[in-house]
């Protein structure tokens, strides 16, 4: 199977999902195999709007992007970036202003040997492969001291990841250490699994998860919202994927009840 994949980083173990392919898949990206394309197919069985709600999200995290750069951030701290496809945030960053520097963080090899292709030749933009839960690891990284000036606000993007820490990794502490890392007006983007309206769904796709080896935790609305800590929620505070601003010119006009996924703006005061 290796070598029907050319540009798969050596030592891939191609014979287990991977969140981050499933999630390309969703998308409707082309960097995902045949076992990240069972796993979707098992979960939208059950669950058919799945790809619509992970496409929620990834506008949800255009239109985040857009209002940062609008309140003057020129700084992004992307963790759990996943595989490049449309509307990364430098591409949606950069397109407002040439000079926003990005720095994506993800533990995915795949993830990161499409990010390094992606990123040649961009000065403002870099990957660091690491986890999450070592904040240490991400902020002390070279490519983070290069670009990034932390005494200077930063958009920290914590985009449908934190879904994938368990509780015992206490996803709270986590963002705390990445929220005091940084300077007074710095922004915490978040979007998150939740349990709401959701049912014995909720059940199947997290048993299916971890089945295959990537533990999915989806938490309750009033949960999520601890995430955010101290920093002061953005109107329209935690919402629905499509609720948070949406487009004027193309609303979302169905049942946001559908929509699994909360999102929310903090700044960080």
């Amino acid at each position: 199977m290796q070598q029907e994949h050319g540009w798969v980083p050596p030592g891939i173990d191609l014979s287990r999902p991977s969140a981050a392919r499933v999630y390309d898949y969703y998308l409707g990206g082309s960097h995902n195999f045949g076992v990240d394309r069972e796993l979707a197919r098992v979960a939208i069985e059950d669950w058919p709007e799945l790809p619509m709600i992970m496409q929620a999200n990834r506008a949800f995290l255009r239109r985040a992007v857009k209002f940062c750069v609008q309140a003057g951030i020129r700084q992004f701290l992307d963790i759990g970036s996943g595989i490049p496809t449309v509307g990364n945030v430098h591409e949606v960053a950069q397109e407002l202003d040439p000079d926003c520097r990005v720095v994506y963080v993800d533990i995915d090899p795949v993830a990161v040997a499409h990010s390094r292709i992606m990123l040649a030749g961009n000065d403002f933009s870099e990957i660091v492969q690491a986890d999450l839960r070592q904040p240490e690891r991400v902020l002390d990284a070279p490519q983070t001291k290069a670009l990034l000036d932390l005494s200077q606000p930063v958009a920290v993007l914590m985009v449908a990841v934190l879904h994938f820490v368990p509780d015992e990794a206490d996803p709270a502490a986590l963002v705390r250490h990445y929220l005091d890392a940084v300077a007074p007006g710095s922004f915490l983007v978040l979007s998150h699994a939740c349990l709401e309206g959701v049912g014995e769904q909720a059940e199947f796709h997290q048993k299916l998860y971890r089945r295959a080896g990537s533990a999915l935790t989806m938490r309750p609305v009033d949960q999520v919202a601890g995430l955010f800590g101290p920093a002061r929620l953005v109107e329209p505070g935690l919402v629905r994927l499509p609720l948070w601003r949406p487009d004027p010119a193309a609303p979302y006009e169905g049942d946001p009840a559908v929509f699994a996924g909360f999102a929310a703006v903090g700044q960080k005061v």
